[in-house]
């Protein structure tokens, strides 16, 4: 099952694509394609996972749409209320190290990958000459506490892509 919705309003748009398992196997890649069986073998189960694209200009009077999709994704993953508002201080922190960057008039792109106990986050922008950002300062290190793992990388056309990683803590009960 696959669903796509877009929404777009003066350069702001919102993608979100869900799958579930596919009619007759597991998802391999969470679009919903069926998952590859080896004649004589199970098929594997694979995590479904929800894939959730947010376009913006990218420009910091934008990044409250931005805050409020991270808290609303989190809470479906049931993350507790420190977990959501360290992923929304999270999300900030990164996009405020990327727009810096950014070139003037361009879109950030911020994709959410959904997974049962993780959500990983890449907020993407295109930049006249990228920096990654220094992992041995202050900021990374708090964007590191919040998020609980965090990389950067320069993709293909200049685009400076952070990428956080939060797993969802268990909740210890019995």
């Amino acid at each position: 099952m696959r669903e796509e919705t877009t929404t777009s309003a003066s350069s702001t748009a919102v993608t979100g694509a869900a799958s579930g398992l596919a009619a007759g196997g597991a998802s391999a890649t969470g679009t919903g394609e069926p998952a590859a069986v080896s004649p004589g073998k199970p098929a594997e189960r694979h995590e479904a996972q929800d894939k959730v694209t947010v376009r913006l200009p990218a420009e910091g009077a934008y990044l409250s749409v931005l805050r409020t999709a991270t808290a609303g994704l989190a809470a479906r993953l049931d993350f507790t209320l420190d977990e959501i508002e360290d992923l929304r201080i999270a999300v900030d922190e990164a996009c405020a190290m990327l727009l810096s960057q950014a070139v003037p008039g361009t879109n950030l792109e911020c994709m959410f990958t959904l997974g049962q106990d993780t959500m990983t986050i890449a907020v993407s922008v295109p930049c006249l000459d990228p920096q990654q950002p220094a992992s041995d300062t202050f900021a990374w290190t708090v964007l590191t506490a919040l998020a609980g793992s965090v990389d950067a990388h320069v993709g293909p056309d200049d685009v400076l892509t952070i990428v956080l990683r939060k797993t969802r803590e268990s909740s210890g009960s019995v």
